[in-house]
């Protein structure tokens, strides 16, 4: 399965996009890892905040807001953090 920046780069018809080492593949699988579960942890408090909401429809658009903003954020830091390995080593 190719990663979202080597698709990009497939994408973009870039030729000379620079080979990652093992060990810089297996730095980023390990944030995959670790971004996955703290999306996971957004998903299931935006989940119980929304059951305790009832039906307070202002309240649930705003959890749903707040939400989507926390896991563009998550997937945000997640790319920054994956960019660094592939620059820095």
């Amino acid at each position: 399965m190719k990663s979202a920046y080597d698709l990009a780069i497939e994408r973009a018809g870039v030729k000379t996009a620079k080979k990652l080492t093992d060990e810089q593949k297996q730095k980023i699988a390990e944030i995959d890892s670790v971004y996955k579960a703290k999306r996971a942890e957004a998903e299931l408090s935006g989940n119980e905040r929304l059951m305790k909401a009832g039906g307070d429809l202002a309240e649930i658009d705003q959890i749903k807001i707040d939400l989507s903003v926390e896991l563009a954020s998550i997937r945000s830091q997640q790319e920054r953090e994956k960019e660094k390995i592939r620059n820095n080593e």
